[in-house]
């Protein structure tokens, strides 16, 4: 097997280390680079176990030695940064020691009859990559983002669904209307009305609509609605966060087929 290349950065000055700082800090960056940073050796981990082979791996200067018996292979080219350079990148408040650069994939169709989940203006990337994951747990292949959700490939999205981005056909940035291409029966949550969830016959494949954490579905997708479902809260709490809320939903889906 052919040994990677390896190079050692310093300069935080570096083409490369600015590119990295933008994907890693700017949740849109991707969309020009037609890449993404995936930080952390757990995200890095799922993303070889969903197929994915990154372009680049990264490593702190510190983490490098030891990361060899591990990720040596993992890449075709592999970058070393001083442990301090790699914290001035990382996104988090406490940097991880490792990263991978892997290519975005193609822009991909929406495919109208697959199980799906459509995000409605979420807004918090930690709820996003939360309902990824139920999403692909579940047996969910589909997510739409509707225009004003946040961006679905930001590195908070990315580390939130731990991998679940690459074994679901992702589409952001739609309009609402072009959800009535979907040959699926279309479930709304509401905290006030609908049928209650637990007694509620659901339907399958489906889509589920998840409403912004706020103001809940738009008036326009509940429009569509072939089901209004609610969750009983014995508790007596007005709302469920939505990134909970999606995942009673979409277990009672799962469950149901």
């Amino acid at each position: 097997m052919t040994s990677p290349a390896v190079t050692a950065i310093h300069s935080r000055d570096n083409a490369f280390v600015k590119d990295l700082r933008r994907l890693a800090q700017d949740s849109t960056a991707y969309r020009k680079q037609g890449r993404v940073w995936l930080e952390g050796d757990h995200l890095c981990r799922a993303a070889l176990e969903r197929g994915q082979r990154p372009s680049v791996a990264v490593f702190c200067e510190s983490n490098w030695p030891l990361a060899q018996v591990e990720w040596a292979q993992a890449a075709p080219k592999i970058i070393v940064l001083p442990d301090a350079l790699f914290a001035d990148v990382s996104g988090l408040e406490s940097p991880a020691r490792m990263g991978f650069i892997v290519d975005l994939p193609a822009p991909r169709t929406l495919d109208a009859g697959a199980a799906t989940v459509v995000l409605d203006r979420v807004q918090d990337a930690g709820n996003v990559g939360s309902i990824l994951r139920s999403a692909s747990a579940f047996g969910f292949r589909q997510v739409v983002a509707v225009k004003g959700s946040a961006a679905l490939w930001s590195a908070k999205v990315l580390r939130a669904g731990m991998g679940a981005h690459f074994a679901l056909n992702l589409l952001e940035g739609l309009d609402p209307a072009a959800l009535q291409a979907l040959r699926v029966p279309l479930l709304v949550t509401s905290s006030h009305e609908g049928e209650w969830l637990h007694r509620a016959a659901l339907p399958w494949p489906c889509a589920w609509v998840m409403g912004h954490e706020g103001q809940g579905v738009s008036p326009v997708l509940e429009a569509q609605a072939t089901l209004r479902i609610r969750i009983a809260q014995p508790g007596g709490e007005e709302s469920l966060n939505v990134a909970a809320a999606a995942a009673i939903c979409l277990h009672a889906s799962g469950a149901a087929r």
